[in-house]
């Protein structure tokens, strides 16, 4: 792998228009990921699905270069039906369309940095391979007390065009005081065998309010990573809800800090997986200054194989008095060969706070399924309907109303 790393690595620099300087940034990168390579189950934040095992059985040998000099087609039949939205349109890790034409231009700023002036840096390596194949980072700026007249969703598009890839990409967020973003996250896949890793970085301004929707629903072979840091001042509000179902893996990362009295984080999940995926979601909220709050709720109904995984991790700061934390997860396991792994965290060094974890698996309530048999329905749809009102419970959290029925529909649930 290592030799195939530098190969492709240089064949990107030489195919992009960028500085010296910026070469050596992400040659820089690239060192601190072949010092340490794929993670393991060695490593605690890994042990539950160990990435580097996966790519090297579903995948086998990685390619690193893609050629983004080359347009793709977009394939509009991927759109979301009825709703309006705004649109940023990847194909195979490559933009191709960028389009906000609901909103004043004059409040959105969109920067092409083509030079990696600002990385997100860490001890994770898939985020320094993140940043040493990254081809471009686009940076979103929504202005001083201006909300997005319609949700912007970004689609995550892959065709036959390629396979056995590495697709890296990013996207920098601010929102300016007083701002707002409805975001949404949209997978569509028509190839296989790609790791996809995508970086997020959001700045959350006093009293700006983000709402971040993942969907990944659609079944496909591909395995994708996604980090999110998100950084509060205060009065600031993230809601972020994760529909975890279509890829053979996906772990999505979130690391939230609150740095701004009053500012609150909301995380909502659903792992609903067939057979054979394995997929996983590990938080970290860190409770920085005292009057904040986070709200965490994830449940999972998992089939046979499958594997899921949630790590929780709240911290609160010694200065975060008045912290409020809360964080629970549950688990269907609709076969014996199913398997559901929870690790919640408690880390507090403030004594005036209000904080609580739990966790919960087990099969179906035969007695449930019994009950409502003798109402009428048959097995199939009495276990159905246990499973709808297990997992409407996540969505009713939503606090768009729109995006809340958008969802709602995709995945078929009813009130």
């Amino acid at each position: 792998m290592t030799e195939q790393l530098q190969i492709d690595f240089d064949k990107i620099t030489k195919s992009s228009d960028i500085s010296e300087k910026d070469i050596e940034l992400k040659k820089k990168y690239l060192n601190k990921f072949l010092e340490r390579g794929f993670p393991n189950k060695r490593q605690e934040d890994w042990k539950f699905l160990d990435i580097n095992q996966i790519i090297k059985k579903n995948i086998g040998d990685l390619s690193f270069f893609n050629d983004y000099s080359e347009t793709n087609k977009i394939d509009t039949s991927i759109f979301v039906d009825g709703l309006e939205h705004n649109k940023i349109i990847f194909v195979n890790g490559r933009i191709e369309k960028i389009d906000f034409n609901y909103e004043e231009k004059n409040m959105i700023e969109i920067n092409d940095q083509l030079e990696n002036k600002v990385l997100f840096d860490s001890e994770n390596s898939l985020i320094d391979l993140n940043n040493a194949f990254t081809n471009k980072i686009f940076k979103i700026v929504i202005k001083e007390n201006y909300s997005l007249k319609k949700p912007l969703v970004i689609y995550h598009s892959t065709n036959e065009k390629i396979k056995s890839k590495s697709i890296s990409l990013r996207l920098d967020f601010e929102l300016e005081q007083n701002s707002s973003l409805r975001l949404i996250d949209f997978f569509s896949d028509d190839t296989s065998k790609n790791f996809v890793n995508i970086l997020y970085s959001f700045n959350l301004r006093k009293d700006s309010i983000l709402k971040n929707y993942k969907i990944d629903k659609f079944k496909n072979d591909n395995l994708k990573y996604s980090f999110n840091n998100i950084e509060q001042e205060t009065n600031s509000v993230s809601e972020t809800f994760i529909l975890s179902a279509g890829s053979n893996y996906f772990k999505n990362e979130i690391n939230c800090n609150l740095k701004g009295k009053y500012s609150s984080a909301f995380v909502n999940g659903i792992f609903s997986l067939a057979e054979n995926q394995q997929h996983e979601i590990r938080t970290i909220i860190n409770h920085l200054v005292e009057n904040t709050k986070s709200y965490q709720l994830i449940k999972s109904v998992l089939g046979k194989l499958s594997k899921a995984a949630y790590q929780g991790k709240i911290f609160v700061n010694s200065k975060a008095q008045k912290t409020d934390g809360y964080q629970l997860s549950k688990a269907i396991l609709l076969d014996e060969t199913s398997e559901f792994n929870a690790k919640p965290e408690l880390e507090i060094y403030a004594d005036d706070v209000k904080c609580s974890h739990g966790s919960a698996s087990g099969s179906l309530n035969e007695n449930s399924i019994f009950y409502l048999m003798s109402r009428g329905l048959n097995y199939q749809q009495s276990k159905e309907l246990l499973i709808n009102g297990f997992l409407l419970d996540v969505v009713e959290k939503i606090t768009d109303s729109e995006i809340k029925n958008l969802i709602k529909n995709m995945i078929g649930l009813k009130e």
